[in-house]
């Protein structure tokens, strides 16, 4: 039997663990979080289906209940060293671990929406981003802003903190896309009276059925979808906001007074995947991200022999792309450790 450490605790990790226990290897899975499931516990529902989040998180953990293997929660690596093909692995707790194998899937983490001072985060009351808009989509949360009325006017901003020079990311974060039109449609079914837009670079709705949604989105739900990204937000007296933008197609600038302005933050590499690459001594790529060998071939392959990658800290990721990139880390790990 061989043991294989997992650092992360989030979806990938989980699904990793699962899956290399049922190949017949002893895990051990590390989180430094106080529970399992990353930034899954801050999801409640997930596109193009609205599926609670809960039922995926729930189905995970009941996973990892019906499996024989250790959990170390609140727990930090401190060093990974390797000694004659064996990883030597100690934590900041003092325990010491020794492994065949290790998986990293320290995910990612969301943009810092405040780096964009434009629009006014966490400066103006009425600007939130789509994580903040999550919990206010849960059943029985208080949607209501100034003078305890519900928005009448809500705009979505696509893109902040991707495809953006200023921000130094340049790359498409994937999800957001898709992610502003499951919550403009969420919104729209909590408040009808309601009028929303979505301004956007361009829409890449690459996955299965987010075409569809979006379509649903327009026809259906009256969202209006205005191509341009915003340059300014300032709040008003009565804390709407008067927003600034131009409208790409036609070419005209544009003025909009809105109740509430929800900023699509995109996903960056987090601090804890430049101190896994530190420790692991594996390599990672100008976004932050880790490096994988090939994309094609060696997705789950670090620059190190032994060491595997896993989910997000890759590359931007839904839930059910990482959900399938954990699956084929764990086969990985599994071929490898039966041809040495």
């Amino acid at each position: 039997m061989k043991h294989i450490v997992i650092i992360g605790g989030g979806i990938a990790g989980m699904e990793s663990a699962c899956a290399l226990t049922d190949a017949g290897h002893w895990v051990t899975l590390i989180e430094k979080e106080a529970q399992l499931g990353g930034k899954l516990n801050q999801w409640s529902f997930l596109f193009p289906d609205f599926t609670p989040a809960e039922k995926i998180k729930d189905t995970l953990f009941d996973k990892c209940q019906e499996r024989d293997f250790s959990i170390l929660l609140k727990t930090e690596v401190k060093s990974v060293q390797t000694h004659q093909k064996k990883f030597n692995i100690e934590t900041f707790g003092g325990q010491k671990l020794e492994a065949d194998a290790v998986v990293v899937s320290s995910g990612y983490e969301l943009f810092d929406a405040r780096r964009k001072e434009e629009y006014g985060y966490k400066i103006y009351d009425h600007v939130i981003t789509s994580a903040d808009l999550e919990k206010l989509l849960r059943p029985g949360s208080d949607l209501s802003v100034a003078a305890g009325k519900n928005p009448k006017r809500i705009a979505f901003v696509h893109c902040v903190g991707s495809r953006d020079e200023k921000s130094g990311n340049h790359y498409c974060s994937k999800v957001c896309c898709i992610t502003g039109v499951k919550q403009a449609i969420e919104l729209k079914k909590r408040l009808p009276e309601a009028e929303i837009f979505c301004f956007y670079m361009d829409l890449r709705m690459y996955g299965k059925h987010f075409e569809e949604l979006y379509r649903e989105a327009q026809e259906k739900f009256d969202i209006q979808f205005i191509r341009g990204r915003l340059s300014e937000a300032a709040e008003k007296m009565d804390k709407s906001l008067l927003i600034k933008a131009e409208d790409t197609l036609s070419g005209r600038p544009l003025k909009m007074n809105v109740d509430l302005l929800v900023l699509l933050v995109g996903m960056e590499a987090g601090k804890g995947t430049a101190t896994a690459a530190a420790k692991c001594s594996i390599e990672y790529e100008d976004s932050g991200f880790l490096k994988t060998n090939d994309t094609f071939l060696f997705s789950n392959f670090s620059s190190q022999e032994g060491i595997f990658l896993a989910g997000s800290c890759t590359a931007p990721m839904s839930v059910n792309d990482t959900i399938l990139h954990a699956r084929s880390a764990a086969m990985e790990v599994n071929s490898w450790l039966r041809k040495q």
